[in-house]
């Protein structure tokens, strides 16, 4: 990522299979950046393994407009993956990520950027689809049910939807942000523990006319989970004696109250018939008490695998994705092809 650039707005947009929208996209996004006067803009679509003439078209559509780039992958990564491309290519002061379904309207990315300049500065503006043009009990109840959990988990009163793509954030935010997963929906969480100053504005949400959405029900599980990990990384990375700490209590509470239990019983109370139950026979607490144990053991296991994943790609600095082909060169790529040989000696 490199903000030192002339160029202002880097729009930053995954797509995956998305044929039917992308000659419209990119037109609507050229209308728009024709309208602005005084902002240099460019353009980074990152086509996430589509299998269908995604790329195709948007190649041809594009030609040679100076300022925008077509990544793609070589399959299937993910939304988070395909956003951490782009960002590694953008080249602007102002990065504002995208949907590719137009769902997301381009005549809000201008609104965005000027409230990110507003009064005291902010560091992040995060669109609100207020009025979402989305399924209810597919799409927009297992949304409300997830920025509620994540607001109260992560701290973020400032936002009420984690999940829209349409974000604007200033390029050094970003700098040295690592995603996996599917962590995209949780960055300002992450970059407000940063100390990021982070705003919401209402944004205009639209319906798909076209294609398939690539949302629902099956993604909550993979939230969620993604969810814990953050949770984690932000309040007990660099204390995670904390976090085991109360498992540790928890553990010990149910201990005394399982063997409560198997006192009483010995004394034939809470018993079948008023039989007393030997401590050494009490099936049930050992059971108990060794379920919870395993149940302790897999979390630890999951929050230790996740990190040292992280530690590994960090350490070979690996990304979790691979390019097949880029066409087009951003404004930056542009202006050091152009630079004269031993520009810059002394």
């Amino acid at each position: 990522m490199n903000s030192k650039t002339g160029v202002d707005i880097s729009i930053v947009i995954p797509l995956y299979n998305e044929e039917e929208n992308v000659v419209a996209l990119y037109q609507e996004l050229r209308d728009m950046i024709d309208a602005q006067q005084g902002k240099r803009y460019e353009i980074i679509f990152v086509d996430d393994g589509s299998y269908d003439k995604t790329v195709d078209k948007l190649v041809e559509t594009v030609g040679d407009d100076a300022g925008v780039v077509v990544i793609e992958f070589f399959r299937n990564f993910g939304q988070t993956a395909a956003l951490a491309a782009g960002f590694n290519k953008a080249s602007g002061r102002v990065i504002v990520p995208m949907d590719g379904d137009l769902q997301n309207d381009p005549k809000d990315v201008p609104m965005l950027v000027e409230k990110l300049e507003e009064g005291r500065g902010w560091d992040i503006v995060s669109g609100w689809r207020k009025a979402r043009k989305d399924k209810w009990m597919s799409r927009r109840l297992p949304s409300v049910l997830a920025n509620w959990l994540i607001k109260r988990l992560t701290w973020t009163q400032e936002i009420h939807d984690f999940g829209c793509t349409l974000k604007a954030y200033r390029a050094e935010v970003l700098e040295d942000v690592k995603l996996y997963g599917e962590m995209h929906r949780f960055l300002p969480a992450i970059c407000k523990w940063r100390g990021a100053r982070i705003t919401e504005v209402v944004c205009n949400h639209r319906p798909r006319v076209a294609g398939v959405s690539k949302y629902g029900l099956k993604r909550t599980m993979k939230v969620m989970l993604d969810l814990l990990t953050v949770k984690f990384l932000g309040d007990y990375l660099t204390k995670p004696i904390y976090f085991f700490g109360k498992l540790a209590v928890f553990v010990v509470l149910f201990s005394f109250m399982s063997l409560a239990v198997a006192i009483v019983q010995k004394f034939g109370h809470w018993t079948e018939h008023g039989k007393a139950v030997m401590l050494n026979d009490n099936v049930l607490v050992t059971f108990a008490a060794m379920l919870f144990m395993m149940a302790i053991m897999f979390l630890m296991l999951g929050i230790i695998s996740e990190l040292l994943s992280r530690i590994y790609h960090e350490a070979q600095d690996r990304t979790p994705y691979k390019i097949r082909n880029t066409f087009g060169q951003t404004h930056a790529e542009a202006e050091v092809k152009e630079e004269p040989a031993g520009a810059g000696a002394v």
